[in-house]
């Protein structure tokens, strides 16, 4: 693990406010003076940019094995390229998406072992951990109406029972893994920055201090 930076993930369900809570977050810690990368999965890198768009284009019909392959792939490269050397430089790296989405999108939405799942997880992360996941839960039947007036890409095509098993993945994920704060997304934008970033305070003292 490296010693410098400090690693946030936000992690949930599609459609469930995480890209905004977290561009929220590194706006907020860049106000303050802090060095920040933001940085998302599927992506990072070209190279994982490029499985990303593989994975979300609807015209490809993937089998769970070869999309989870493709996602540890792109982990692989973006955790080397981007991740580490982030962190080693004192960074506070704040991810949307890492390895916790694929045990509830591959694991528990699509069936594949979570043995599996978390063994090609450790090896393309290296064992890389986040110092504090937030999880931002919201119920799988707020997805349609988030989704109103937007075209979805292939994950977001799946039904209403895979979305269901992606969050009550994610809700048991979060009662056996350490280090994760589960926000209810149901709120106002402001509000569930404010408790995200009351929990951030007690993990960051001062820019490049835990």
């Amino acid at each position: 693990m490296p010693k410098k930076g400090i690693f946030i993930v936000f992690e949930g369900p599609d459609k469930s406010g995480k890209s905004t809570q977290a561009k929220i977050l590194a706006r907020e810690l860049e106000k303050r003076g802090c060095s920040v990368l933001h940085t998302r999965e599927p992506g990072g890198t070209p190279f994982a940019e490029d499985i990303r768009r593989i994975l979300l284009d609807t015209s490809y019909d993937l089998t769970p094995l070869s999309e989870l392959f493709l996602y540890e792939a792109a982990r692989a490269q973006h955790t080397q390229e981007t991740l580490l050397p982030a962190l080693e430089s004192g960074k506070i790296v704040i991810s949307e998406r890492y390895v916790l989405a694929s045990l509830a999108y591959q694991g528990y939405g699509r069936g594949l072992s979570l043995k599996l799942v978390r063994s090609l997880n450790a090896a393309a992360s290296g064992g890389l951990k986040p110092h504090l996941t937030v999880l931002i839960d919201v119920p799988a039947d707020s997805f349609s109406e988030r989704m109103k007036g937007v075209s979805p890409d292939r994950l977001e095509k799946e039904g209403s029972a895979f979305r269901r098993r992606v969050r009550e993945g994610y809700r048991k994920i979060s009662k056996t893994e350490r280090n994760i704060f589960v926000v209810d997304g149901r709120g106002q934008i402001e509000e569930i920055h404010k408790k995200i970033i009351s929990r951030i305070e007690k993990l960051i003292r001062s820019c490049g201090q835990k």
